[in-house]
């Protein structure tokens, strides 16, 4: 039961990261005098993500594989973005 329990924590932390990096990266603003700032925020929301996404992998059922394999590409998305305007 506890190890039922871990998977699921280990998925909702992962989720929980996922959904940080895209309210982070919707509030940024590029005329904003703190942009440069902001971007780094963005930065350390997606290396927190991948570090949740990578631990939840080694759980996974494969529902949530496929969950969160999307939730790699989303943010990997977000990343070609935010390289492409910087």
């Amino acid at each position: 039961m506890q190890d039922k329990q871990d998977k699921r924590r280990a998925f909702q932390e992962a989720q929980q990261s996922y959904h940080q990096v895209y309210d982070v990266y919707s509030s940024i603003e590029k005329t904003a005098p703190d942009y440069g700032t902001e971007l780094k925020h963005v930065k350390q929301e997606v290396n927190e993500a991948y570090q949740q996404i990578q631990t939840a992998l080694i759980t996974a059922s494969e529902h949530q594989r496929v969950q969160l394999k999307q939730f790699e590409q989303d943010i990997s998305a977000i990343v070609d973005k935010v390289n492409s305007e910087y």
